[in-house]
């Protein structure tokens, strides 16, 4: 996904990353996008996110998105993982669970 500009991009990811709908974001510096929007072509310069999650937390993602992001049409795209080192893709995984909470010791 792209983001307008480095505070939106900051925001995006602590949030993805902080409701566990994202295992990891990267937020790579400045980048040109060059495209079509209502018959003109644009060129804008954005912020570059790849966040890492899974199939089953991608809608409640994607709405996480679209409530937060200041463009009209963002780029929510995902791309398969074909491969991948398996301790990384357990730790993917277990990143997005919730966490448990301890019981206070003094609860009965």
């Amino acid at each position: 996904m792209t983001a307008a500009n480095v505070a939106e991009a900051a925001s995006l990811a602590e949030t993805l990353i902080g409701a566990r709908l994202a295992g990891c974001v990267q937020v790579l510096p400045a980048m040109e996008s060059v495209y079509r929007w209502k018959g003109k072509i644009e060129r804008q310069a954005e912020i570059l996110l790849i966040a890492k999650t899974v199939r089953s937390k991608f809608d409640e993602f994607e709405r996480e998105v679209r409530a937060l992001h200041s463009y009209e049409t963002p780029e929510i795209v995902a791309l398969p993982i074909t491969a991948g080192s398996i301790a990384y893709l357990e730790w993917l995984s277990a990143s997005l669970e919730p966490q448990n909470i301890p019981r206070n010791s003094t609860e009965e």
